[in-house]
């Protein structure tokens, strides 16, 4: 007959086991879930955020026919004013269709809605003024409870979060100067990242230095050759 001190122990020990098994198996449930949500909650890059939006449908395709989809998943940061659909619904019959035929002029219209850095909201005042990527300035005009860029495209929702930079969202398409779209071939692929200085290809600069300093240093080795054969 079993003493009442192992009969308390066989149920202490069912009791661990049973319990080990429940925690194990809340363990199973939760974690997945928690990691879900993590996921969840952590912001997208600005090109997956514009194709979640479902209101970037356009400005998408053209942004792909530009070939700046790796350069706007990059890690930026970039601030992107971002035209709707509806927006570039606005534009003349065909300027769309011109624009995705000629990668240049649609890269440099595309970029002249990027600027360099993290610009929330709060940052904007009346007059101030960003350089764009495509190198034309943007003008900010606020007043009345809107923010207007250019003085033609107004902000109508600010701050979208993006894990590579932010998207205000704009009603009207922005169109670079003229004078500035005519050099739009020479744009680089990769948009500079904020601080991110153009650096000059110094290449050419070190070839031509070596090239001098191998003639100068055959020179050199060639002076006592000919003297020695003077004097011979």
């Amino acid at each position: 007959m079993r003493t009442a001190s192992a009969v308390l122990a066989q149920r202490a020990a069912r009791w661990l086991s049973l319990s080990f098994a429940a925690a194990l198996a809340l363990t199973l449930v939760l974690v997945p879930n928690a990691q879900t949500a993590n996921a969840q909650a952590q912001p997208k890059d600005i090109v997956d955020t514009a194709v979640g939006a479902g209101q970037f449908t356009t400005l998408v395709k053209a942004v792909q026919a530009a070939g700046l989809v790796e350069t706007l998943k990059g890690p930026g940061p970039f601030t992107v004013f971002a035209p709707t659909d509806a927006a570039f619904a606005k534009l003349p019959a065909g300027a769309l269709d011109q624009l995705i035929a000629n990668p240049a002029q649609l890269k440099a219209v595309l970029t002249y809605h990027v600027v360099p850095g993290r610009v929330m909201a709060n940052q904007v005042t009346n007059g101030l003024s960003a350089n764009s990527v495509q190198g034309a300035p943007l003008m900010f005009q606020v007043g009345g409870g809107q923010v207007k860029v250019n003085n033609s495209a107004t902000v109508v929702q600010a701050d979208v979060m993006a894990s590579n930079g932010v998207i205000h969202v704009i009603d009207t398409v922005l169109m670079p100067p003229a004078a500035q779209g005519a050099g739009a071939t020479t744009m680089p692929a990769q948009l500079p990242r904020a601080g991110e200085a153009n650096v000059m290809d110094t290449t050419p600069l070190a070839l031509a230095g070596a090239a001098f300093l191998l003639l100068g240093g055959m020179a050199l080795l060639w002076r006592p050759v000919v003297a020695r054969g003077r004097r011979g």
